[in-house]
């Protein structure tokens, strides 16, 4: 068993999209308590990883340590603009190097996107944190994950062996709820 935990984080629409056509989330995406649910989660992890376009936008994000997925180097280095940033080319070295080079050998590694980052993990995640908002509909927009929307969300997560537990409300008055997708061995 690994000490680092995989665990994914987005929020999506009813067509399960992370962001609008513009490739950006759209503030009706954007719900208090799924900030509170997602802010809460990253401020405990160990490390964040996205893409270059990906980011929480939140006042803790210059604290905490990250991989940055990129193809303008050949390896991993460390991020020049960003001292608590590594720049990771998965083409040409293991997220387990990244990892090490980043310093992080144990604790929750949070991976916040985007899609093509969220399908590189499919089969590593741990658990995989769902939030939805039913009553939004991002027509045009961009995919949660690789092979939206031909397939939901979950149709996804279900075939990479991950199951469904028990949904927590986020938001009453707008539907919104998050959904842990485990991963049972």
């Amino acid at each position: 068993m690994s000490a680092r935990r995989i665990e994914g984080y987005v929020i999506v629409s009813a067509d399960g999209m992370l962001a609008n056509a513009a490739h950006v989330m759209p503030d009706q995406l954007k719900f208090e308590g799924d900030k509170q649910f997602f802010t809460a989660a990253l401020d405990h992890a160990a490390l964040i990883v996205h893409g270059r376009q990906s980011h929480e936008d939140q006042p803790n994000s210059p604290l905490r340590k990250r991989i940055v997925l990129t193809r303008s180097i050949v390896a991993v280095t460390a991020d020049p603009s960003n001292p608590r940033a590594t720049l990771w080319n998965p083409e040409g070295a293991s997220f387990e190097a990244a990892c090490d080079f980043a310093g992080v050998r144990s604790g929750t590694i949070a991976i916040i996107g985007g899609p093509d980052v969220f399908g590189m993990f499919m089969d590593r995640y741990d658990t995989f944190w769902l939030s939805q908002a039913p009553l939004v509909r991002l027509p045009d927009g961009e995919p949660c994950f690789p092979g939206v929307p031909q397939h939901s969300p979950q149709e996804i997560l279900a075939a990479h062996g991950l199951t469904a537990g028990e949904p927590q409300i986020l938001d009453r008055g707008n539907a919104v709820s998050v959904t842990p997708w485990r991963r049972v061995t």
